[in-house]
């Protein structure tokens, strides 16, 4: 059994990029945690930021309940996640008390600020995590740096609208509708998609993206992924050895 731990900025951004990856893996006997490391505070019109918080901190539990994993929430901010020293013990801390040896997390380059934040404290946090004299928490220091992966960026796409392309992606045909089951369990954010941002349909919007990347692999449903390997970061293919025959290698990718 592999312990990973999956972690973003907000309730359903993992649901909407990872969640048949981690149902694969679960339905394998691994150990999985999901990690806000905002509660989605600012996600919501009708409700003030603690209460939007706690509605979307109880969403996205039920959520992770649906494979077995267990949930939780680093408190920062929504729209205040920054790469600073307090931030980068709270997440150093968060990944000590998931003590996981694959960590799988945001793109460095994404549409939205808490999401780039968020990859850079997670990379960061990954390397402090097995340092004895960076004092975070009551939780033990890691034994070694954990494999890093990040998701795609929504749409598949950075900030300038350029395709970001996958080492590799995931067949999560099979996982699909638990992928989708776990995204409705965030009732709150109809209503505050379509206002913000014109997304009148998230489950079909979802699909659609997973789709898209499965095209590009050939297949019907797909997320895509890429591994950090710079040093002192593992290189071995942890994540693409769990996988087994879900594992996509890439094909040219279709402009």
């Amino acid at each position: 059994m592999t312990a990973i731990l999956a972690i973003h900025a907000h309730p359903d951004d993992i649901e909407t990029l990872a969640a048949g990856t981690l149902a694969l893996l679960a339905d394998k006997g691994h150990a999985i945690t999901i990690v806000t490391v905002t509660a989605g505070d600012c996600g919501s019109s009708e409700y003030d930021p603690a209460e939007t918080g706690a509605i979307r901190k109880g969403e996205a539990a039920a959520a992770a309940a649906m494979i077995g994993a267990r949930y939780g929430c680093v408190g920062l901010g929504d729209l205040a996640v920054f790469n600073d020293d307090a931030s980068r013990r709270r997440v150093t801390e968060t990944v000590r008390w998931a003590a996981p040896e694959l960590v799988i997390t945001s793109a460095p380059a994404d549409y939205h600020p808490d999401h780039e934040a968020t990859s850079q404290l997670v990379r960061d946090a990954c390397f402090a995590a097995s340092a004895p004299n960076y004092r975070t928490g009551p939780s033990p220091v890691l034994a070694a740096i954990p494999h890093l992966y990040f998701m795609d960026p929504i749409g598949g796409r950075d900030r300038e609208g350029r395709r970001v392309a996958p080492d590799f992606a995931v067949d999560i045909g099979p996982w699909t509708q638990i992928k989708r089951a776990m995204l409705a369990a965030h009732e709150s954010q109809t209503s505050w998609l379509l206002k913000q941002h014109g997304i009148d349909d998230p489950l079909a919007s979802m699909l659609a993206l997973s789709r898209r990347r499965g095209r590009d692999f050939g297949v019907d449903h797909a997320e895509g992924f890429r591994q950090y390997r710079h040093e002192p970061y593992p290189r071995s293919p942890l994540l693409q050895d769990l996988l087994g025959a879900a594992l996509l290698h890439p094909e040219p990718m279709k402009t």
